[in-house]
């Protein structure tokens, strides 16, 4: 049994590697759209009229950046959750719980 980080992972299905695969690449591909939106908005002067205001590209851009990373976490988060030996698949996990 391998161990990832401090949880101990047996044999992961190759159908979960290629979801976290897909996740992880699409959270970085996120990252790095913002990265070249604040390159691309600094070297343009890229600006949006938002309610008579102007506001610079640069802070859009790093508004995508850290949801990207955010958005990155959760995915990590998501694989140690998913590499455990007894995790599966449930609806019930969809359910909304009233409190």
């Amino acid at each position: 049994m391998k161990t990832q980080g401090n949880i101990k992972v047996g044999h992961v299905d190759s159908n979960k590697i290629a979801i976290v695969f897909f996740l992880l690449a699409t959270s970085i591909a996120i990252t790095a759209s913002g990265a070249f939106f604040v390159v691309y908005s600094y070297l343009n002067q890229i600006s949006f009229k938002v309610i008579n205001t102007e506001i610079s590209g640069i802070i859009f851009g790093l508004v995508v950046i850290y949801l990207g990373v955010r958005y990155f976490l959760a995915v990590v988060k998501l694989k140690n959750q998913l590499y455990l030996p007894d995790s599966k698949f449930s609806w019930s996990n969809f359910k909304k719980v009233k409190k």
